[in-house]
């Protein structure tokens, strides 16, 4: 039995960015977020939405996405497994990379960590979130001051880095 009082058994604060691009993409999230709290992981601030294109090929449907803060008790393995199954639970089939899906749920942050665990099956901060408009500015919106935790660039300084293109290219709904 663990005891609540250790530190590695304390809430852990978390970032999950959350996506959709198949059906009604709004409602997709939103029950990925329900899902999520059914599992235990309490959501404790959201972004706003926000359309962008599908990467990295802007052909496919364009995305939807959000980025919650969360606390949770899971190690970060274990977040990721409840991630993937709530993906499954809406029909995701990684049979091919960035494909059109109801759901995708990233974790973009684990307590500040800098991690990679299980052969690079998790790798956080998430390595590719620094250039994904998708991502910051969502968590620009819920946490002005969240600094990347390998880099050590905070989060105005990563929103100021992204292109013209990159900033015109999205849009909060």
């Amino acid at each position: 039995m663990k005891k609540p009082d250790t530190l590695e058994n304390q809430a852990k604060h978390s970032y999950l960015a959350i996506g959709s691009n198949l059906g009604n993409k709004i409602s997709n999230i939103n029950l990925a977020k329900f899902e999520l709290e059914k599992n235990k992981i309490k959501i404790l601030k959201t972004s706003s939405f926000y359309l962008s294109k599908s990467w990295p090929n802007p052909l496919m449907p364009s995305f939807i996405n959000i980025v919650v803060k969360v606390e949770t008790n899971f190690a970060p393995l274990e977040l990721l497994n409840v991630c993937n199954l709530i993906e499954l639970k809406f029909g995701r089939c990684r049979v091919i990379k960035n494909a059109p899906r109801r759901c995708d749920i990233d974790i973009i942050d684990y307590d500040n960590k800098v991690l990679n665990l299980d052969n690079k099956r998790l790798i956080i901060p998430h390595p590719r979130m620094s250039i994904r408009n998708f991502v910051l500015l969502p968590l620009f919106e819920i946490d002005k001051k969240w600094k990347h935790s390998k880099s050590k660039v905070n989060i105005v300084n990563l929103v100021n880095a992204l292109s013209i293109k990159d900033l015109r290219s999205i849009k909060k709904i």
